[in-house]
């Protein structure tokens, strides 16, 4: 779903926020608007670094470290032992297969109404939540 924000409208973000668009910034950048997955900084090196061997792994924590206090990114612990991350573009929620680690973004309009209706009923303005589904595939479909 990050294809909502390409990659000039996030570093346009970035610059309006006061962060200094190096190249291997732009890089880093760039890896994560075309990721089709949710991807470790970890992975997010590796792919960096098949761009530009100069890419360290230091610049690259730097960076994501940076654009998540920023709110550019988010980061998904998903009850693994490490983070991933994603650009932050439209609304969505997450299943991740237990089987796999695959990670299934989804939208629910019916899911929107019930949240905000929960917080209502319960006194609440709702300002932000986060869903995780965890589940494995049913062999007959």
């Amino acid at each position: 779903m990050n294809d909502s924000l390409d990659l000039a409208e996030l570093e346009e973000r970035c610059a309006s926020a006061g962060l200094k668009m190096t190249g291997q910034r732009k890089l880093i950048l760039k890896v994560l608007t075309e990721a089709g997955d949710h991807p470790s900084v970890e992975t997010l090196y590796e792919r960096a670094k098949e761009l530009d061997p100069s890419v360290s792994m230091a610049t690259v924590y730097r960076t994501v470290n940076l654009l998540d206090e920023l709110g550019l990114i988010v980061r998904h612990e998903f009850k693994e032992s490490f983070a991933r991350f994603e650009v932050n573009a439209e609304h969505h929620h997450h299943l991740i297969d237990l089987e796999t680690g695959a990670v299934i973004e989804f939208q629910n309009g019916e899911l929107e109404i019930l949240k905000e209706r929960i917080a209502n009923e319960l006194g609440y303005e709702l300002v932000d939540h986060t869903l995780e589904l965890y589940g494995r595939k049913i062999r007959n479909h």
